[in-house]
């Protein structure tokens, strides 16, 4: 091994809390993206694995039904963090089957509203403006329905083209009073959301689900009195992991210990929310790619190639030829994140041929793409708005 500079902690226990080995667990490092663990289990704690973002349709205009206009303004209101190109275009869709074709007036979205991972509420509004009439609808927007439905085996989705066309402008703004719900689109589950934010390390759907759970300081709060943290165990400037925050390997690993345990309430295993190295895009996808470690480990990466010097964490659990599984918390900073990542990689490993080598974990992978198609919509009902047909 090449001679590693830097700082380093490393904790390594097994299941019932024998330490195998441990390097300045109780110093705090800066832990990059791993703090996406603790925005992962207060998430599954306040909201529940099968919590659903919800965006609704709104308008205070009636329906022409001979033109199939709305004669007044379109309302959005929502915070999915997942909200894309696609989910506009079956919001079209759904307007379609209530009859609706047009929009005399103006699109209003809230200011809580995203899409396509922009944290302007403006830049998405014009986004779900253009997305939602197939004569502005981008290239972009058109491929990404046109995969989804694929997924899907909805040929007739493939078929039809959902248009609605908004005459008016676009503002930022809340529902107006006395507004008619038109419909609910219910984002997939939460655990599904998770699962795509923990691979690819999202940042923005983190920061979106912490500003749910009260932001960063709330999310501290909690910590510390669901763990019995003390108040200077952890400090959060963000929920994303960007920026200092600062947490011991100790205490990380209470997070996720509390974390398993928050996902074995529901039946759930870690790998239902976290990358398996080797397996899963992402990542930790050209990690442990040999053939005897891939599938070994799960795990959350975390990455700052600035600040504090450069930072770079491992943090999840990993298992063994004798049928073992040891959790690990590694952290590193003021050095190579290039050279931090060997390292972290040689310690697991050298931990799992220390107990026979390694064994995959019992995992059947599915597309990540799929983890988001799972949405519902839910028609209000309101008499002059009824479906022509159901929308698939």
């Amino acid at each position: 091994m090449r001679p590693l500079y830097g700082v380093q902690g490393v904790l390594i226990e097994t299941l019932d809390g024998q330490i195998v080995s441990s390097q300045n667990e109780h110093e705090q490092f800066n832990p990059a993206s791993t703090m996406k663990l603790a925005t992962a289990f207060m998430a599954l704690r306040t909201l529940g694995p099968d919590h659903r973002f919800a965006t609704a349709v709104w308008t205070d205009g009636q329906l022409d039904k001979a033109t199939g206009s709305i004669n007044g303004n379109l309302y959005i209101s929502g915070r999915d963090p997942s909200f894309h190109y696609e989910h506009a275009i079956l919001i079209a869709r759904e307007l379609n089957a209530l009859g609706i074709k047009q929009v005399t007036g103006d699109l209003f979205v809230a200011p809580s509203f995203t899409m396509n991972f922009s944290g302007s509420a403006k830049r998405s509004g014009e986004q779900f403006y253009d997305t939602l009439d197939s004569t502005l609808r981008s290239a972009a927007a058109v491929q990404a329905w046109n995969y989804e439905r694929t997924l899907l085996n909805d040929a007739a989705g493939l078929q039809n083209v959902p248009s609605v066309a908004v005459m008016g402008g676009v503002g930022v703004g809340p529902v107006a009073p006395g507004a008619k719900l038109l419909l609910t689109q219910r984002s997939s589950r939460l655990v599904d959301i998770l699962k795509v934010l923990l691979c690819y390390s999202n940042n923005f759907m983190a920061e979106r689900i912490g500003e749910t759970l009260g932001g960063p300081e709330s999310v501290r709060q909690q910590l510390t009195a669901a763990l019995d943290l003390a108040p200077d165990d952890l400090k959060i400037s963000t929920l994303s992991g960007l920026g200092v925050n600062r947490v011991s390997p100790r205490v990380m690993m209470k997070i996720y210990r509390a974390l398993i345990a928050e996902l074995q309430k529901h039946q759930l295993a870690p790998s239902a929310i976290m990358p398996v190295a080797g397996i899963d895009p992402g990542t930790l996808e050209d990690r442990f790619t040999g053939l005897a470690w891939r599938g070994s480990v799960i795990a959350k990466t975390g990455t700052l190639l600035r600040t504090d010097g450069g930072a770079s964490s491992l943090v999840g659990e990993m298992h063994t030829a004798t049928g073992e599984t040891l959790l690990f918390v590694i952290m590193n900073q003021r050095g190579s994140v290039a050279r931090f990542r060997e390292n972290q990689d040689y310690l697991v490993m050298l931990a799992q041929n220390s107990r026979g080598g390694p064994k995959a974990f019992d995992y059947k992978p599915s597309m990540l793409t799929m983890q988001l198609l799972h949405t519902e919509s839910v028609v209000a009902g309101v008499d002059e708005f009824e479906p022509e047909s159901t929308p698939k």
